[in-house]
């Protein structure tokens, strides 16, 4: 799933593609929380990395939202 995302890689995709980003992350994260629980998991780094990549994703909305960052131009627009 989420592998160490970078904030320049989550500049190229779009809302729609950072919404599903996030989502995959949330559930990545409540699985990995789960095995944590009852002691499967085997590497605890990626609990980290996940937290953080959550909130990169955050951190490049709330940018788009202030107009810090903006959003990649659509195919459409330049057609």
């Amino acid at each position: 799933m989420a592998s160490d995302l970078k904030a320049h890689e989550l500049d190229d995709l779009n809302d729609i593609d950072l919404e599903t980003k996030l989502r995959e992350s949330k559930e990545e994260l409540f699985n990995l929380r789960f095995q944590a629980a009852t002691g499967q998991l085997e590497s605890h780094g990626r609990l980290r990395s996940v937290k953080k990549d959550i909130a990169r994703i955050y951190t490049v909305v709330r940018e788009r939202e202030l107009g810090i960052r903006t959003a990649p131009e659509s195919n459409e627009a330049n057609a």
